[in-house]
């Protein structure tokens, strides 16, 4: 059995993986302050809920995109289980190409998504992932990573939208019932929901364009359930794909 995590900016993702199969996944608030042996004590409460024994897991795998948890994490699960986590970092085997200008630049949640998309999916591929950021990565049927985009994400823009005004209030990311409101809610509930689905589709259209073919397209995150489903364009959602790569890069590497 394989311990799974991934370190957010706004969540970690965890999970169980009993060969292919996912036994369980959860999410917990990402927390710069908490000890080793507080994450311990969350980890071994969720495998509790579960119905998890900690004798069952042979090994676990960590990725971040918040430096400052590694350690405190890594610490955490190897009290947890006894065993030290592999980390995903440059060096480790993905079976991926990375050909952008500086591949130790490339977020480690960028790698594992692609891992898993190429393993699969069909290339061409467009990996979106909305989470604290939305991102968007491209990889080629050679399994070359080609680049991607950045976008602030939803709920990032919907916070620095009230913060800004004086009028706007903070609203549940529910689509209104037209995309025209009739009331400031509405219009706003509009703008995040339609907006960025309207901006996914562009985005398509114009890889398209440059890559001279129709690539699939699959959706993960957190927020991908929310915007997803009101785009226009052939969108796979899959919101496991993540904690997939994990497993596969751990196996690789073993």
């Amino acid at each position: 059995m394989i311990f799974a995590l991934d370190i957010g900016n706004t969540n970690i993702v965890i999970g169980c993986f009993k060969e292919d199969n996912i036994l369980f996944v959860s999410r917990i608030a990402t927390d710069r302050i908490k000890t080793d042996d507080e994450y311990a004590i969350t980890f071994m409460n969720i495998f509790n809920m579960n119905n998890i024994s900690i004798k069952d897991i042979e090994g676990s795998i960590v990725s971040s995109v918040v430096p400052p948890l590694v350690n405190t994490i890594k610490s955490a699960v190897q009290k947890l289980i006894g065993k030290r986590p592999m980390i995903v970092s440059p060096g480790l085997k993905t079976g991926l190409n990375i050909t952008i200008d500086n591949p130790a630049q490339l977020g480690s949640d960028l790698v594992v998504n692609a891992v898993a998309g190429i393993n699969y999916y069909s290339k061409p591929l467009i990996i979106i992932d909305m989470g604290t950021a939305s991102t968007i990565s491209v990889i080629d049927k050679k399994n070359n990573y080609l680049g991607g985009i950045i976008i602030p994400g939803v709920d990032v823009s919907q916070e620095a939208l009230i913060s800004k005004t004086s009028q706007l209030m903070k609203i549940s990311l529910e689509p209104p019932k037209n995309i025209i409101g009739k009331n400031t809610v509405d219009c706003m509930k509009s703008g995040a929901i339609f907006g960025n689905a309207a901006m996914i589709d562009g985005i398509i259209d114009r890889i398209e364009q440059e890559i001279n073919c129709i690539p699939t397209v699959v959706a993960t995150g957190g927020l991908s359930g929310c915007i997803i489903p009101y785009c226009k364009k052939n969108i796979i959602y899959d919101s496991n794909l993540l904690l997939k790569g994990l497993r596969l890069i751990y196996y690789k590497n073993i």
